[in-house]
Formats: C-alpha cells, sequence, structure tokens
C-alpha cells in the first residue's frame, strides 16, 4: 500500500494554479500538455488542482510546451522547489488528521484569518490548559493522554504565527456560549482564558468580538467557519467549515462572497472590540 501523501502547501496551490493559467494561456488542453509528458489527462489535472506534488522535471517539459520564457520559467521552478518542501506540521503528521493539514498551511500563508466560532474559543487563543480540557472532552474521538499531549503541542505550535515580526491579521467573532460554557470548570482554567483572551484583544492585529445573547439570532448560527485572504493574486479567498468527521474548503466566488457576507453582518452586529474588552473583565470579575 503507497504512503499517504501530506495535505499540499499553500505554495503548491498557487503554482497548480499557475500552471494551468499558462496551459490556457498557451491554447493547450489537459490531453495535448499529457502528450508533452507522455502521460494521461488525469496527472496534469491533479497537478494543477495540487493533488499530487509538482515533480520538478515534469514541471520543466511543461513550461518549456507553454512557451514559459526560461527566466521566468526558472524562477517557477525554484518556487516549486520551495513549495515542495515539507511544512513543520508535518511532523505531527501522526495526529494530524488530514483533512486538518490543509488547514495549518491556509493558516500560516494567510494575510489575513476571520472566524467565527459558537462552541469554543479558536485553538489560536488558546491556553494550554484550556486546549487539553477541550480535547479530553471528547472532541476528538477517545484516545489516550499521550496522544492528547501530541494534539497540544500542535496547538501551541500553531501559535507561533501570532509572534512573528508580521503575523496575520486575526478577527474573530465569538457567540457569548463560547465564555459562558465552563471548560475545565469554572475555575482556574477559565479565569486564565479569559486572561489570554484579554492580552490578545489589546494587539494591534488581533480583533474579538462577542456575538452576545442580547443581540438575537444572527446568520451564522449554522456551523464555525474560516475566510483566509492571501497576498498571493493567484489565490483566492478561501473558506474552511468543519464537520464531526472532516471538512469542506471552499474557493468558489459565490460560497465565499456567502461567507464573507456573513461575516460582515456578524461583525456590524456583535459588541464592539471595545465593548468584548468590557465583557471580557466583567466575566474575569465573575470567575
Amino acid at each position: 500500500m503507497s504512503e499517504r501523501r501530506p495535505a499540499p502547501t499553500v505554495g503548491q496551490v498557487v503554482l497548480g494554479r499557475r500552471l494551468q493559467e499558462l496551459r490556457e494561456e498557451a491554447g493547450l488542453g489537459r490531453d495535448e500538455a499529457a502528450r508533452a509528458l507522455r502521460v494521461a489527462a488525469a496527472t496534469i489535472r491533479r497537478m494543477e488542482t495540487a493533488e499530487v506534488a509538482l515533480k520538478i522535471p515534469y514541471v520543466q517539459v511543461l513550461l518549456e510546451a507553454y512557451g514559459v520564457p526560461q527566466a521566468e520559467a526558472d524562477a517557477f521552478v525554484s518556487l516549486a522547489e520551495e513549495a515542495n518542501r515539507p511544512g513543520w506540521w508535518q511532523r505531527f503528521h501522526d495526529v494530524l488528521p488530514e483533512w486538518f493539514s490543509l488547514y495549518v498551511s491556509l493558516e500560516g500563508a494567510a494575510r489575513i484569518v476571520r472566524s467565527y466560532e459558537p462552541h469554543f474559543v479558536p485553538g489560536l487563543l488558546q491556553t494550554e490548559d484550556y486546549a487539553r480540557a477541550v480535547l479530553r472532552a471528547g472532541t476528538i474521538g477517545k484516545t489516550g493522554p499521550e496522544v492528547i499531549e501530541r494534539h497540544v503541542s500542535l496547538r501551541m505550535e500553531r501559535q507561533r504565527l501570532l509572534e512573528r515580526a508580521e503575523p496575520p491579521h486575526l478577527w474573530v467573532i465569538m457567540d457569548e456560549t463560547v465564555l459562558r460554557r465552563p471548560v475545565g470548570g469554572r475555575g482556574e482554567v477559565m479565569r486564565d482564558q479569559v486572561d489570554r483572551l484579554l492580552e490578545f484583544a489589546e494587539r494591534d492585529r488581533i480583533t474579538l468580538q462577542v456575538a452576545e445573547f442580547a443581540s438575537g439570532p444572527h446568520p451564522g448560527t449554522y456551523a464555525p467557519f474560516t475566510l483566509f485572504r492571501f497576498a498571493e493574486p493567484e489565490l483566492p479567498d478561501m473558506v474552511f467549515t468543519e464537520y464531526l468527521s472532516g471538512a469542506l474548503y471552499l474557493d468558489s466566488r459565490t460560497e465565499v462572497a456567502a461567507h464573507l457576507e456573513v461575516l460582515d453582518h456578524m461583525s456590524a452586529v456583535a459588541a464592539s472590540a471595545e465593548r468584548t474588552k468590557k465583557i471580557l473583565r466583567e466575566l474575569r470579575e465573575e470567575l
């Protein structure tokens, strides 16, 4: 049995799309491109959709067939070599679900990360003890303590992107339920988590809002989701939404626009960033 291929890196997704654009600009169909490589047309499709790694010899032949100037081709090959390097998260392949690997790659490459969370504090903002309590509650299934600790380590490693010199802008809308649901009891775990949220709320590139009970129902109540926006013009906005045993990645303009409209609506009716700080401070006193 062949080894499962890790989820693609964002670089592979971007370059796959660019390969498709170059092929179309050259006026070639996938069958014609496949003949240049002496492979099936499905191989071209898998390269363009990042279902397979970018084999450098294949890339070089295709770029020549598409009439790409040598300087541009050399630059493309260099980017492909970089994109094929494993991401840091692949060290956690033993506990990282295949469907979540791409999420971690997108998260690390995004310029803006906007999310709606109805159940728990988002992973990027969790304390270790809060994360451990959530995982122990069974959100990842019945696992032993060693596996749970690996998941906690992965979650803490993900948070390093917020410490970069130029971190992404993280904009989170949480239902008030997130703050009212006790995790690890209503003692030290929740107090420390609220303290952490107050710290994050003071950062320039982190925006926190709470959708209060008093504001009533809103269009985002179906499920948690995250919208990624990238600096690379080749990569469109993408939406991630999770369900019990997997996830969906959406990049069609219609679906992304619908989720963006919901986020904009919720941000307008949710508590402002300043009021959210007040809510957190009042909750901290209650705890």
